[in-house]
């Protein structure tokens, strides 16, 4: 009896030492995430706004998002919000510019298509673009708190904005490290 007990002790320890295999990342577990469906959200807020402000010929600009305490620095996370409002507002059915592709947008190392205010209308103007979506992010230690606005360059005016907030748990945590 007493050796029966201790090989179902031993049993249930073993079981409890197995670990269950990681799940692997997949489009499923991917897409489910807060990050995709918060950019998502955002976009559609935006073109939600901007519903019949827009000459549909018209091409847009999107901006790198930057780090909102150094305008002129953005990481991995402003990088990825941006391509993901791009993709979504593209698919929302706006024509939005691939400024990757261009050669006379000002272009930092490692930080993206970074456009300062004085710079909008003129790139805007080069490239016949309406509006230009641009954004900021701010970092607390728990949470970013993100800020896109689509302005019409010519007079500065918002014609749609959108505040949003990232929980900042591991997956947007390393995407804020600098490289």
């Amino acid at each position: 009896m007493r050796r029966a007990a201790t090989i179902l002790a031993l049993a249930l320890l073993g079981g409890c030492a197995s670990t269950a295999p990681k799940e692997e990342a997949n489009y499923a577990t991917v897409s489910s995430n807060q990050f995709v469906e918060a950019n998502y959200k955002a976009a559609n807020v935006l073109l939600a706004q901007l519903n019949g402000k827009l000459a549909a010929d018209k091409p847009l600009i999107m901006a790198t998002v930057v780090n909102i305490d150094a305008l002129d620095q953005t990481s991995t996370l402003g990088r990825l919000i941006s391509e993901q409002i791009s993709t979504r507002m593209a698919q929302g059915g706006l024509k939005m510019l691939e400024m990757k592709l261009r050669s006379s947008v000002y272009m930092k190392r490692n930080q993206g298509e970074l456009m300062l205010t004085r710079e909008l209308g003129e790139v805007a103007q080069n490239h016949d673009a309406q509006a230009v979506v641009v954004g900021s992010y701010a970092e607390t230690s728990d949470m970013v708190f993100i800020n896109v606005k689509v302005v019409q360059p010519q007079k500065n005016y918002v014609l749609a904005a959108h505040d949003y907030v990232l929980q900042k748990e591991g997956i947007v945590r390393s995407m804020l490290l600098q490289r």
